[in-house]
């Protein structure tokens, strides 16, 4: 069985609940959230081991959130207790043309006070397969970045496939640093690379052209990210797979779904989905990654692969929380056509 590691921070997350905004609440949902913890988080549903990686202070709130994840059968072996706080992340679901929002207070959170040279990359990377990371980590403090990039050097040194979301969170950047200093000498040390037109331009000056996000209407052309690709693959020539997330906003509710991966000549496109009724699509991209990085271990077959993890993201747009719960017999008949909602019996 392939092994998984990942590195970020796990956060508290309140949402506001039945579409109330936050100034309206007097209560809210309390579940965990966090890019690489939700990938995890999906890998280990689909079979896979995995060991997650983050720093939590010793207290109830942090033993409840590890206790969260083991009871989704991800390894917390390697969680280091440091620091004084989680960070939170308060979310406003949104409907229809009012968008949802999300709010953050993480600041000085034990991941961002992690002290350099604490975590033993070396002994939680060997015997492992893939490492996964996001830009969300090194944005976080200068002593994230600086462990988030030992890991990826880490495992480069002993032939782990690497795996990077850009995940572009321009109010995190607050360090003295830009993702344009910081991100580039870290993404070199990936093989599979995920982001979306924004981040792609944000951090790296790289655009579709003649492309504007917010005038889709739910119509994205997939072939349009050729260049993005291109560019990206030529940028990072240790890149093997770059790929782009389209998503076309209707409105809160309804969005199209689909990706592209480009190996360095061809453009696979995945199959399009027209998302209504969305429930929650807060984590929809990492569970598009964990669906992801399944699909190549598990399919060894790139088309496959997209498929998977389109479908896996779809399905997670049903689902409250940032966690995606489905199971592989799950995404597989969506792959395979099944659209139907029928109760199953």
């Amino acid at each position: 069985m392939a092994k998984i590691v990942t590195f970020g921070e796990v956060m508290v997350r309140l949402g506001a609940p039945d579409y109330l905004k936050l100034i309206q609440a007097d209560k809210f949902d309390v579940s965990y959230a966090g890019a690489e913890a939700n990938v995890a988080v999906s890998l280990a549903n689909y079979g896979m081991q995995t060991d997650y990686v983050t720093c939590l202070p010793d207290n109830p709130i942090a033993e409840r959130c590890i206790m969260d994840l083991r009871g989704h059968k991800v390894g917390v072996d390697h969680i280091q207790r440091s620091g004084k706080r989680m960070g939170i992340l308060y979310l406003e679901t949104g409907s229809n043309a009012r968008p949802s929002k999300v709010y953050y207070d993480r600041e000085d959170s034990s991941i961002a006070t992690v002290q350099q040279g604490s975590i033993n990359w070396k002994k939680i990377l060997t015997g492992a397969d893939w490492f996964h990371w996001t830009g969300i980590t090194p944005a976080l403090s200068e002593n994230a970045a600086a462990e988030c990039l030992k890991a990826i050097k880490t495992a480069n040194k002993l032939g782990i496939t690497v795996s990077c979301d850009i995940n572009y969170r321009g109010n995190l950047w607050r360090y003295g640093k830009t993702a344009a200093e910081v991100m580039p000498e870290m993404v070199a040390g990936s093989d599979i690379i995920l982001g979306n037109e924004e981040d792609c331009e944000k951090v790296f000056g790289i655009k579709p052209k003649d492309f504007d996000a917010e005038k889709t209407n739910g119509a994205v052309n997939q072939s349009v990210f050729r260049s993005v690709c291109e560019q990206m693959v030529q940028k990072f020539p240790c890149c093997k797979k770059m790929v782009v997330t389209l998503r076309g906003a209707i409105n809160a509710n309804h969005n199209t779904w689909g990706g592209v991966l480009f190996d360095g000549q061809s453009l696979i496109e995945s199959r399009r989905y027209d998302i209504t009724d969305i429930v929650d699509r807060v984590g929809g991209g990492d569970s598009f990654m964990g669906g992801l990085i399944f699909g190549m271990l598990h399919y060894q077959d790139d088309k496959k692969a997209l498929e998977f993890a389109t479908a896996a993201s779809c399905l997670k747009h049903t689902l409250k929380g940032d966690f995606n719960w489905v199971t592989v017999s799950e995404v597989e008949n969506l792959m395979g056509g099944d659209v139907s909602g029928r109760v199953k019996r």
